[in-house]
């Protein structure tokens, strides 16, 4: 096997390929002024270059001198792991360092062993305080559905470097602040007491040891992902020359909602002494994480109860509007000092506990601090809570064979493409953080945009849930069904929003928190100028449309007459019911139109000029409610005659809405010039273009060219910009095959390639300021065969976040929306599965860089195992099924696999 061999000389990078112990070639990259990982960017794709079919490197040091002279280069943040690191994922192989050879196991098989432990690890070396530091931690939040806990280390404490955060699914609070002179409220995602906090003192000194005045010599943070274990190993130095090293260990049980553990190791390094640890129970904290809502008010409970005895402590606290309680019990046990040498303090805000003990040069004290929470809305486990934890491994073994049951099911398989088998996998990880089968049964929540890991957006459910539900719908649905309870619970707050607006019907809110209330704010902060201006994205009415497709994705796959009959049909109903009412006739075109609305883009809120806000005939808009309407007869025709008429006495609607909507669906208006191209709303192609050219040499970051526009002085509104698809959105929604039986029905003839001109002609018009943009384009360029294109925005979209490639917005929680969106672009787009048809579909798409792809996933009622290759798919159903792969039918045997060449 040919291998690199990387030497890190102070201006240079010297390489040598080898195959064994021979010698094929030499290059020296040179460079000067280091600057990491600029330099590093640009020296891997020098490599790639040079060396296209590389499978393996080897790191084998960095000499001394290139510290000396790259002055800006810290050993801290740019040690050998962290080049290691950066360069293996650069160029997307295994690296070594030079320790991991070993002489009795062949070259070959450790590098494989590395690319395994790669994909399914997330390592972090150093430490860059702010924002950087933010979004770390967002990777790094373990969770199991009902509550997540950022990625810090014990010693990090709430301010502008690092933010520890403990969140509960569906814990919100209602404030109000005042903003620009005016009084508004915002139902905000709370931040809850901290049990996480440690830190230690020597004796002789009068500082507790912490990141900011201490020196730190090395800080190296891990994520197994296939188990949901943290742990954090640091070298760290007090101002009197005290060398320790601690070691963390964290986690939250997947296997009990209410649980989670830390274990944490204290050793020093060069001396002898009495050490103090002090660990906390903190409720002082409050909502710090995101930048841009910092003047509002912050606080969202009060503590009503504080309580120590020996190795225990309990905190309770209740929000102060929405009257949700949060307890929180914790229990430190160690293996070097007895619970009644605990110290308790109480005070106003917090707890603390602390101990004193002699240690010993070079030996290991180890405690463990285990917190039980639990919160009124989860009324069962509120009374009857998860078993309290007696011990870190017993714990950790329970949720890791829980996560082990989730892997089973969600997992992907990659051959051939180690960082998109990564990514795929920090996704995954992260949507069961965010929402698991374990723990949100009880639990009346939905999927939040930004997981249990951040509080942007306010920790509000948006229309997000059209990306998201797919992979519960797929992998878990009886999670997908809890998930949209949330809905069906919610509906009679929806049926009063519409009536509140004028309408009839269900309307769900833009943004909704703990009751379905409307949460969007009513003014935004633009961060380039700091001014407030008003919000309208409440009139992004198509979230209702969002949720009948997803209630319609979920009957589809899963076949669950029981809940349509019982739930769907009515939200269904009421849904449809609200868009009838928001249509109107007009007789001069003798079509209907829709006005008062936003479509998916959000930089358009009105017309150019007009002192009112909302659009006229938004097209994606208009063609999701024609296909509810069809889809509405499916749906009640599921119902006999009795269901049928108690659901119609319950709505109140009449066999003439009925029909009113029937005459809606063949009638209703869009815009459409003579090349096809489906105008994104009525009035759209008198907009200006912009230079797009000019914008990117002056600004650089172009994503949010509304914020742009706007401290210009000018408006996104009068322009062809948009933020993210919108017509395009259809053909991620629906097959093509649909979307033209629809224009059909509704009267308008396109060209047969009104899809890659669509494509074409939005894209040139496209910022991406939603990291969901690049992947709902990823998709359609490959169904129009555009294959580069495809590759690339899907591969901008797999990064997305853990690139942070908006510059900032991972600090505040990961995107759940395109996690979510990537899975399922893999699954459906490259692997190339079709679940909304009735028969299991499979046209298989895979890119050049995948040998196969395996998989399984539920339809229908059946279990399917599947790994799909270059030229074969094989296939393995858990009861016997027709499926058609490449526009052929095959009988499949139950438990038997199948394999089906091509």
């Amino acid at each position: 096997m040919t291998v690199l061999l990387f030497t890190l000389e102070p201006n240079c990078l010297h390489i040598q390929e080898k195959e064994q112990q021979t010698l094929l070639s030499e290059q020296i990259l040179p460079f000067s002024d280091f600057e990491f990982p600029k330099t590093a960017q640009i020296l891997t794709t020098q490599i790639k270059e040079l060396y296209p079919t590389v499978e393996g490197a080897i790191f084998n040091t960095i000499t001394p001198e290139f510290y000396l002279v790259n002055k800006q280069v810290s050993l801290l943040n740019e040690s050998l792991e962290n080049f290691t690191k950066q360069f293996s994922e650069l160029l997307n192989i295994p690296i070594l360092l030079a320790s991991e050879q070993s002489q009795e196991t062949d070259l070959i098989t450790v590098l494989k062993e590395k690319a395994d432990y790669l994909a399914w690890n997330l390592d972090y070396f150093g430490y860059t305080p702010g924002k950087e530091e933010y979004s770390v931690e967002s990777l790094l939040t373990i969770g199991n559905g009902f509550m997540g806990l950022r990625g810090t280390t014990p010693e990090m404490t709430l301010s502008n470097d690092h933010y520890p955060a403990t969140y509960i699914a569906g814990l919100y609070n209602e404030e109000s602040s005042e903003i620009a002179g005016q009084i508004v409220e915002n139902e905000d995602f709370v931040n809850s007491p901290n049990n996480q906090s440690i830190h230690i003192k020597v004796s002789g000194t009068d500082e507790w040891l912490n990141l900011k005045n201490s020196i730190l010599h090395y800080l190296h943070r891990n994520l197994d992902l296939k188990t949901g274990l943290f742990t954090s190993h640091m070298i760290i130095e007090d101002s009197y020359r005290h060398q320790l090293k601690i070691t963390a260990h964290k986690i939250v049980n997947m296997a009990k909602m209410n649980n989670y553990s830390i274990k944490y190791s204290i050793q020093p390094l060069n001396f002898s002494k009495e050490i103090t640890v002090k660990a906390t129970t903190d409720g002082s904290v409050y909502n710090f994480n995101v930048e841009r809502y910092r003047n509002l008010t912050a606080k969202h409970f009060h503590i009503t109860q504080l309580l120590a005895e020996k190795n225990n402590t309990v905190i309770e606290i209740e929000t102060t509007q929405s009257k949700i309680k949060v307890q929180q019990i914790s229990t430190m046990i160690g293996d070097f000092f007895d619970p009644a040498a605990i110290k308790n303090t109480i005070q106003k805000e917090k707890i603390e506990q602390t101990l004193t003990f002699s240690a010993e040069k070079n030996n290991l004290y180890t405690l463990e601090k285990h917190i039980q929470v639990t919160a009124s809305i989860a009324e069962q486990s509120w009374g009857n809570p998860s078993l309290p934890a007696t011990s870190f491994d017993l714990e950790f073994a329970e949720s890791k064979r829980a996560w082990e049951s989730l892997w089973k099911k969600s997992d992907i398989q990659l051959t051939g493409d180690m960082m998109s088998q990564k990514l795929l996998r920090i996704h995954t990880y992260h949507l069961l953080v965010s929402a698991s089968p374990f723990n949100n049964n009880e639990l009346d929540v939905s999927v939040t945009a930004r997981g249990l890991h951040g509080e942007a957006y306010r920790g509000h459910i948006f229309w997000d849930e059209i990306f998201i539900l797919p992979f519960y719908i797929l992998h878990f649905p009886e999670t997908a069904k809890q998930l949209l309870m949330y809905r069906y619970n919610r509906l009679d707050k929806a049926k009063e929003n519409a009536r509140e607006s004028g309408y009839e019907g269900a309307m769900y809110p833009w943004q909704s928190g703990l009751d379905g209330s409307e949460d969007t704010q009513k003014l935004h902060l633009n961060p380039l100028n700091g001014e407030w201006g008003e919000d309208h994205s409440i009139l992004q009415r198509h979230v209702s449309l969002a949720i009948a497709y997803n209630i319609w994705m979920y009957w589809n796959n899963s076949g669950d007459d029981l809940f349509i009959k019982e739930y769907g049909a009515e939200m269904l109903l009421e849904i449809a019911n609200f868009w009838r009412s928001a249509a109107t006739f007009d007789e001069t075109t003798n079509r209907y139109y829709i006005d008062k609305v936003m479509g998916p883009d959000e930089f358009h809120e009105a017309y150019p000029d007009s002192t009112e806000s909302g659009l006229k005939n938004n097209a994606y808009t208009n063609l999701m409610v024609v296909w509810l309407f069809e889809e509405l007869e499916t749906i009640l025709s599921l119902l006999n005659t009795q269901e049928q008429a108690k659901l119609f006495n319950k709505t109140e609607i009449t066999a003439e809405n009925l029909e009113k909507m029937n005459d809606i669906r063949k009638h209703l208006s869009i815009e459409v010039n003579e090349d096809g191209i489906i105008a994104q709303y009525e009035g759209y192609f008198d907009l200006k273009e912009i230079d797009w050219e000019q914008a990117k040499e002056q600004y650089g970051n172009i994503y949010r060219m509304d914020r742009i526009l706007k401290a210009e002085g000018q408006s996104p509104d009068d322009y062809k910009v948009s933020k993210q698809a919108d017509t395009l959105m259809l053909f991620y929604n629906l097959n093509k095959e649909k979307i033209d039986e629809i224009l059909e029905e509704l009267g308008y003839d396109l060209p047969t390639d009104y899809l890659e001109k669509n494509l074409l002609y939005y894209l040139n018009r496209t910022s991406h300021g939603s990291t969901l943009s690049r992947i709902v384009h990823a998709q359609l360029a490959e169904e129009v065969a555009f294959h580069d294109l495809s590759w690339k925005l899907y591969q901008e979209a797999l990064y997305s976040d853990y690139q942070d490639i908006q510059g900032g917005t991972t600090a505040e929680g990961i995107h759940t929306g395109v996690m979510a969106a990537t899975i399922y672009v893999t699954l459906t787009t490259y692997a190339g599965i079709d679940i909304k048809k009735n028969y299991l579909t499979i046209k298989p798409n895979l890119p050049k860089n995948w040998s196969d792809i395996t998989f399984n996933f539920d339809h229908k009622g059946i279990h399917y195992s599947v790994t799909v290759s270059k030229n074969s798919v094989q296939i393995c159903p858990s009861k016997k099924t027709t499926v058609i792969v490449k526009d052929q039918s095959y009988q499949l045997t139950a438990d038997e696999n199948t394999i089906i060449t091509y």
